[in-house]
């Protein structure tokens, strides 16, 4: 491969490990009532082992950041082979209660350590050739849990492990063009030297806190937009369940559409988002109709979509090359937070004032993002980022000059 062609192979490795993430989770989204049946659970066992993603992936992506660190970016390739294989395992043995437990914390082990792999090496593929690529990236992860999404419910006559074992199959093929193209050192091309160590965590956890608030408002809308359309609208379970779709249609486009702007429109980005999504969540809260409650989550997706791609966005291109897998790690572990929170924190609001009410409260955790977003950026040290070189970001930013933000 010649050195002019590693930019654009690195690109397309960041595509391509997006995509089989996507696909994996669009199988699962679709799946999840057949597994269900298959295991012999009821409703509240359902509830229950799926809490068992978290608690897989929390740790996994903790370790995944220090592991990248040392062995570089070839970890994502074996992160994405490695989930694709163990949904197919999960397909294969859920037969009762215990083992889908036990699956479906393996699988969220893998997807935890997948996901931050891989926004590592989209990181590390935008710094490195000064173009778009994370926010478009996971345009392209929302476009595949769509279309993996349909393609699973056309093909419900197959056996459950037909399409898990297609995502498998997929899911190697990716992580073999991925151990072919990554850079095999941690620090790929660079030659710079690195900043001196420190053991700060504080800034990333401040970013995160921001992601978490994106997530929590992007997942509650995703778990909740079908059950407020049926419960709500009076809708039927059919047009009712078109809802996390559309929202996943709209925020992939969204993400596509503003995925070249610079990191330097990053806080006008989040300020937009957050305010569009709070004032499309307060439409779907008052909505008298279903065309209405659309219009409403058309535009809570579209700002929520851009939210957490633009926080990484940031804080990858000030990041020193020797700590991006930790940084990464940190961000996204504390955002995924948000992501395990938003969907309770509606059904908690919806018990005590219904799910209008909830969605009002949906609505202040987009407010609450928008009100912190300029504190927080300024005081984690990412209020105004440029692309610089390592030796730039060594000598000008407080995340690298003698600091490093995670052990």
């Amino acid at each position: 491969m010649t050195t002019a062609s590693r930019p654009r192979h690195m690109i397309i490795s960041v595509f391509v490990a997006f995509a089989s993430f996507g696909a994996f989770w669009g199988v699962w989204g679709a799946s999840v009532p057949r597994v269900q049946h298959q295991a012999g659970v009821t409703d509240g066992q359902l509830g229950m082992a799926l809490l068992f993603v978290g608690a897989g992936a929390l740790p996994a992506m903790l370790l995944t950041g220090r592991a990248l660190d040392r062995w570089g970016l070839t970890v994502a390739a074996v992160a994405i082979g490695t989930l694709g294989v163990t949904g197919a395992g999960l397909a294969l043995t859920a037969m009762n209660l215990a083992s889908l437990c036990a699956g479906l914390t393996l699988v969220g082990a893998t997807s935890g350590a997948a996901d931050v792999a891989m926004n590592a090496v989209a990181g590390r593929a935008e710094k490195i050739t000064g173009r778009p690529v994370i926010t478009r990236a996971h345009g392209v992860f929302s476009t595949l849990v769509v279309l993996a999404s349909l393609a699973t419910g056309l093909a419900s006559a197959q056996p459950l492990a037909v399409p898990f074992t297609a995502v498998a199959l997929a899911s190697l093929a990716a992580c073999a063009f991925l151990l072919k193209t990554l850079p095999a050192s941690v620090h790929g091309n660079d030659r710079t030297k690195t900043a001196p160590p420190d053991r700060r965590i504080t800034p990333f956890v401040l970013i995160g806190v921001l992601g978490a608030l994106a997530f929590a408002s992007e997942n509650a809308h995703q778990s909740w937009s079908a059950v407020f359309a049926h419960a709500e609208l009076r809708t039927g379970l059919g047009p009712s369940a078109v809802a996390p779709a559309v929202f996943a249609g709209v925020v992939a486009i969204t993400r596509f559409s503003i995925g070249g702007l610079k990191p330097d429109h990053a806080r006008t980005v989040l300020l937009a988002g957050a305010s569009t999504a709070a004032a499309g969540t307060a439409v779907i809260a008052t909505a008298p109709t279903l065309l209405i409650a659309a219009l409403g989550l058309a535009a809570a997706a579209a700002g929520t979509g851009v939210l957490f791609p633009t926080l990484l966005s940031v804080v990858s291109l000030n990041v020193d090359e020797s700590r991006r897998g930790s940084a990464t790690s940190i961000v996204t572990t504390v955002s995924y937070l948000g992501f395990l929170f938003g969907p309770v924190y509606v059904g908690l609001w919806a018990d005590v004032v219904g799910l209008r009410g909830a969605m009002f409260a949906v609505a202040a955790l987009a407010a609450a993002l928008s009100l912190l977003a300029p504190a927080l950026l300024r005081v984690s040290g990412f209020a105004n980022p440029t692309h610089r070189s390592n030796n730039e970001a060594a000598r000008s930013t407080p995340l690298s000059a003698g600091q490093q933000p995670c052990c």
